[in-house]
């Protein structure tokens, strides 16, 4: 297993969800959704699952990358209001550890430049294998069913 100091992972950006919070439309200039929590939605801005009951947000979201065909907005969610965060700095989200996700790695253009799909159980090894192309500058963690944007994973640098 890789040490998470040779990666970290982003949630979506602070300043992003304030203004989502704020304004009230996402980056497609459409309205956001607020909706009570069912229960297991995936949330953006502490990477965990929700509870059932939490005040959420369903908007569309663009990954950070460079503008062009590869860039993409999909549907994520987030706390209606602020929230502390994720549990563990830096590393893979421990609350998604053994689902599986579709790591896709993408240039310094924002083109794909390869990827792979990993069944969680040791995301680390595959972030690594990832990173060892020289080519690759970011990871996006998506769903496998639903192909939604998880989290981005970039070298410590970077």
């Amino acid at each position: 297993m890789t040490n998470s100091t040779t990666f970290r992972v982003h949630t979506l950006p602070a300043a992003a969800l304030d203004t989502i919070r704020r304004t009230g439309r996402d980056d497609a200039g459409q309205r956001v959704e607020a909706l009570p929590a069912g229960g297991g939605e995936p949330l953006r801005c502490c990477l965990r699952d929700a509870e059932q009951g939490e005040e959420l947000l369903l908007f569309g979201y663009a990954p950070p990358g460079a503008a062009g065909p590869y860039r993409e907005i999909g549907p994520v969610f987030a706390h209606a209001a602020t929230c502390a965060g994720p549990d563990a700095a830096y590393g893979h989200p421990p609350a998604w550890r053994g689902r599986p996700q579709v790591l896709r790695a993408y240039d310094r253009q924002g083109r794909i430049c390869g990827g792979r799909l990993h069944d969680g159980t040791d995301p680390e090894s595959v972030i690594a294998e990832l990173f060892a192309d020289p080519a690759v500058c970011q990871l996006h963690s998506r769903n496998v069913v639903y192909g939604c944007f998880m989290f981005v994973v970039r070298r410590p640098a970077d």
